[in-house]
C-alpha cells in the first residue's frame, strides 16, 4: 500500500468527511468531482490513469488507485503526488478476498468513496473461440465482468446507506457487436453492459440518489488494442477520459463514444442479419479488425 498525505490544509482527512454536508435527495443533483474521493480500478494505465490525473486536476479530495501491478501503483502514486492526495493499493479484482482486504484497508486510510470508476479490463488474444482455453475464459470473465460486480457490491451498499454516490462502469462498444476473434472480450462486455444498466434501473426505481453511468467506447488508442486495423476512427484516450468524467458529473445513464455508437442497436434492428454482416462486417471491415492484433506490450 502507498499513500501520499494531503498536500495542503485544504485537503480533508478521512475523519473530516463527517463534516461534509450530504446533498439533498434531489435525484438530478450534479455530481461534483471537486471535494469528493474517487476510486479507479485499473488506474495505472490507459484511460484509468488519465482519468485519475484529471480528477486531481479537478480538485478531487483524494484519488484512490487500485491495480494488480504493485510496481505500477507505486510509480503512479509517486507521479501524481504533486497534484493532490493519492492512495494506492495492489488489488486482484477477480478475487473477492483481495477486494475485501483492499476495501477494509482503503476505508481505514481514506474513509468513504463518493465516486467509483470500474475501469480495469483485459483482452487475452485474437484467437477464435475454438482455440481458447478454460483459463482464457475464466480470466476474461473474472476481470471484465465479475471484477466490476465484486467491487461495486462492496461500495454500493455504503453509497445507498449514505444516500450519495456515483458508480461508473467502463464497458465497450464490443458489448453490442459480435466480433470474430474477440468472442471472449465481447461476451464479457455484453454481460457488463446488461448488469450495469440493470443496476442503474434498480436504483432509479428505488428513487435512490446514487447514480450509475455505463460508458461504451469504441477502440481506444491506449496500447491495449495495438495492431487492430479499423475503418472507423480509433478514439483518443484523453477525449474518452474527459467525456467519461463529464458523463459522471451530469449523471448520464449511458454514453457511447463516439456518439455514433448509440446507433449500433438501431442498425442491428433495422438490417437483416446478412445485410448487417455484409455492410458492417465486410464493407466496413469490423469482422477483420482483430486479424493483426498484438495488444499492449509490457
Amino acid at each position: 500500500m502507498w499513500r501520499n498525505p494531503a498536500q495542503s490544509g485544504e485537503r480533508k482527512s478521512p475523519e473530516a468527511k463527517d463534516s461534509v454536508p450530504l446533498p439533498s435527495l434531489n435525484l438530478n443533483v450534479k455530481m461534483e468531482i471537486v471535494g469528493n474521493t474517487v476510486l479507479i480500478t485499473g488506474g495505472c494505465s490507459g484511460i484509468g490513469k488519465i482519468m485519475g490525473r484529471m480528477c486531481l486536476e479537478k480538485r478531487a479530495s483524494r484519488l484512490i488507485i487500485w491495480d494488480i501491478d504493485e510496481e505500477a501503483v507505486n510509480a503512479t502514486v509517486k507521479e501524481f503526488s504533486a497534484l493532490g492526495s493519492v492512495y494506492g493499493h495492489k488489488v486482484d479484482i477477480s478475487s473477492p478476498e483481495s477486494i475485501d482486504k483492499a476495501y477494509a484497508d482503503t476505508k481505514d486510510a481514506c474513509g468513504d468513496v463518493e465516486i467509483l470508476i470500474n475501469c480495469a479490463g483485459i483482452i487475452t488474444n485474437n484467437k477464435t473461440f475454438s482455440e481458447q482455453t478454460d483459463a482464457d475464459i475464466i480470466r476474461t470473465i473474472d476481470i471484465n465482468t465479475k471484477g466490476a460486480m465484486f467491487v461495486t457490491l462492496r461500495y454500493i451498499k455504503d453509497m445507498r446507506a449514505r444516500g450519495f454516490g456515483h458508480i461508473c462502469n467502463i464497458t465497450s462498444s464490443a458489448g453490442m457487436l459480435s466480433l470474430p476473434k474477440m468472442s471472449l472480450y465481447a461476451a464479457s462486455k455484453w454481460a457488463a453492459i446488461g448488469w450495469s444498466d440493470s443496476v442503474r434501473i434498480e436504483l432509479q426505481r428505488a428513487k435512490s440518489p446514487v447514480h450509475v453511468t455505463t460508458i461504451a467506447p469504441y477502440f481506444i488508442n491506449t496500447g491495449m488494442f495495438d495492431g487492430i486495423r479499423s475503418f472507423f476512427k480509433i478514439q483518443n484516450p484523453e477525449t474518452v477520459a474527459r467525456k467519461t468524467l463529464r458523463a459522471i458529473e451530469h449523471n448520464r445513464g449511458y454514453l457511447g463514444i463516439p456518439f455514433t455508437q448509440h446507433f449500433i442497436r438501431l442498425m442491428q434492428g433495422i438490417f437483416p442479419v446478412r445485410w448487417f454482416d455484409f455492410v458492417f462486417g465486410d464493407i466496413c471491415g469490423l469482422y477483420t479488425v482483430m486479424d493483426h492484433f498484438t495488444g499492449r506490450k509490457k
